[in-house]
């Protein structure tokens, strides 16, 4: 599966489970750690783990396994890396806090709006 491919399952399972503020960033032209990085916010530790079950389970289903999940299903961040594509999943207040949009401004803004309907 290409990591475009990848990135548009990531954000259409977040989006189905009514993740809040889905953002993507282009960061293969700045980094080695991953092609792109999905950044989305749930409103509790439940949606959270909601949204990572979710990912995991659609990505899955084509085959993509994560190489490493961080984070506990009471926790307020999730990051599932599936070595192209890292899927950040916040509490409200930790995304506030961590502000990887702010740490990783220099990556591009990739247009999602087809897939976060």
């Amino acid at each position: 599966m290409k990591d475009i491919e990848e990135l548009e399952a990531a954000v259409k399972a977040l989006s189905s489970k009514k993740a809040e503020k889905i953002t993507a960033l282009k960061i293969k032209d700045i980094t080695s750690l991953a092609n792109y990085f999905v950044i989305a916010s749930g409103t509790s530790s439940t949606q959270v783990k909601a949204l990572a079950d979710e990912v995991e389970y659609q990505l899955g289903q084509k085959g993509v396994k994560p190489h490493g999940i961080d984070g506990s299903p009471n926790s307020n961040w999730i990051a599932l890396d599936y070595i192209d594509v890292v899927v950040h999943i916040f509490h409200e207040e930790a995304r506030e806090f961590y502000q990887l949009e702010h740490l990783w401004a220099d990556g591009e803004s990739v247009d999602i709006s087809e897939w976060d309907k």
